[in-house]
């Protein structure tokens, strides 16, 4: 990680770009796996099992014998952690689906909304390099509380053609039953098109690769919902000299060995808090696993050393960061400052682990400068708002002309007409 001092402000936007990829290339290698999934269903995700996972799918809908399979074999432990993360998330979701009120806005005149599941929905898991049993619950338990009446998951299987039983026992206790072998960009053309198997959804929520991430885009553009626009994950962190660089340290790794094309960038006053903390990266990304993702993340992320936190936070703001770790003194302060941010985890003892897996916050957050105009997944999420009215009598004698008055002045003659021919009627009486 390089560290900057006191950029000029005419540089941080640049110094704040996120690493580029050509998603042209990648669309153009997207967009015949989408139309050959369209054209050609079961039989084409088949074929792209073997040609990209390398396995022979016979089945591609996950059967009964399978779920109890993988619940045999996930540890005793990993199933009290799951079940422990399961009531938060839920406990954190399930008030966020509110029943809104009937609001008479002139007499007579009724107005108000209601939340109505999206019918069948998507929901895509990865299982490449990481098994993200943790955003089975995150997507499928607000989705439930929303009642989606059609819930269909898709994650790519291993070398045996078999799930990862983490995310089978992850579905099963969030109560998600229609589990298919697909994945990568295929498996997103399958929730969009529908194919023997699998029907089409309205809406495909889900992290992804940039294949998977691409083949999103496209099917939004072509009519399917998606969640949000996203990109690989990030992670930004304001630092003190109150924060422990060991902590601060851990948590930019916790995001740098998420993939090769993620980025992670630090912000503080303090030289000395930059240059501990890059000591620190430097120690404890050896002792990692996934060495080579982080280190390849690490060489596009950023040390800034600012000249006060009134800067920290309009860098923080023009990042639009998908996770912000607020690691100061006066943590909850500058969060109040806050305007852009996918999730903010505040104090020394809030790690963004933490929001990933089990405080009960969601983890499906926007990415690449999108928490900007963009929220995280909510209940809200899987849910439309439907409008409804309802005009009495003496609401319509009461609000009529006016709208009659409107109609005209826009040249609308049929518009104002249906309001004129009750009013005749009504005035008639």
């Amino acid at each position: 990680m390089n560290i900057y001092i006191n950029p000029l402000k005419t540089e941080w936007e640049k110094l704040l770009q996120r690493p580029l990829f050509s998603t042209e290339e990648i669309e153009n290698k997207v967009f015949p796996i989408l139309n050959e999934v369209k054209t050609n269903g079961d039989k084409a995700l088949i074929h792209f099992a073997e040609q990209f996972d390398g396995v022979k799918i016979s089945h591609l809908k996950v059967s009964e014998q399978e779920f109890i399979e993988a619940e045999n074999l996930v540890s005793t432990e990993l199933k009290k952690a799951l079940e422990i993360a399961k009531q938060n998330i839920y406990s954190f979701h399930k008030n966020q689906l509110l029943k809104e009120e009937i609001i008479e806005t002139t007499l007579g005149v009724k107005c108000w909304r209601k939340s109505i599941g999206i019918q069948k929905v998507g929901l895509y898991i990865p299982g490449g390099t990481a098994p993200l049993f943790s955003t089975v619950l995150m997507l499928a338990i607000p989705a439930k509380i929303a009642g989606c009446n059609e819930i269909s998951l898709c994650t790519p299987p291993n070398k045996e053609g078999k799930i990862h039983p983490a995310i089978l026992y992850a579905a099963k206790i969030a109560g998600i039953t229609n589990i298919y072998k697909v994945g990568g960009a295929q498996a997103i053309g399958a929730l969009s098109f529908g194919t023997e198997t699998i029907n089409k959804v309205f809406k495909i929520f889900g992290p992804g690769n940039q294949y998977v991430t691409a083949a999103k885009n496209i099917v939004n553009r072509f009519g399917t919902a998606i969640d949000m626009p996203a990109g690989p994950s990030e992670v930004l962190v304001i630092a003190d000299e109150s924060s422990n660089p060991v902590f601060v340290a851990a948590d930019l790794l916790s995001q740098a060995e998420h993939g090769k094309d993620s980025q992670v960038v630090l912000l503080t006053t303090n030289e000395s808090v930059a240059k501990n903390v890059k000591i620190e990266v430097e120690k404890q990304v050896k002792l990692l696993p996934r060495v080579d993702f982080a280190n390849t993340s690490l060489s596009n992320s950023k040390i800034i050393v600012l000249e006060n936190i009134e800067e920290i936070i309009q860098v923080s703001d023009l990042y639009a960061p998908e996770h912000l770790i607020i690691a100061t003194e006066n943590a909850r302060e500058i969060a109040d400052k806050i305007t852009n941010s996918g999730s903010v985890f505040i104090g020394h003892y809030t790690p963004e682990s933490a929001g990933d897996y089990a405080s009960g916050t969601n983890h499906t957050l926007p990415t690449n400068g999108f928490s900007s105009a963009y929220s995280g997944v909510s209940v809200d999420s899987f849910v439309k708002k439907v409008t409804f009215q309802e005009i009495s009598k003496e609401g319509l004698l009461n609000l009529g002309p006016t709208i009659e008055i409107l109609a005209e002045n826009e040249q609308l003659e049929a518009h104002k007409n249906a309001v004129s021919v009750r009013l005749r009627e009504l005035n008639n009486k």
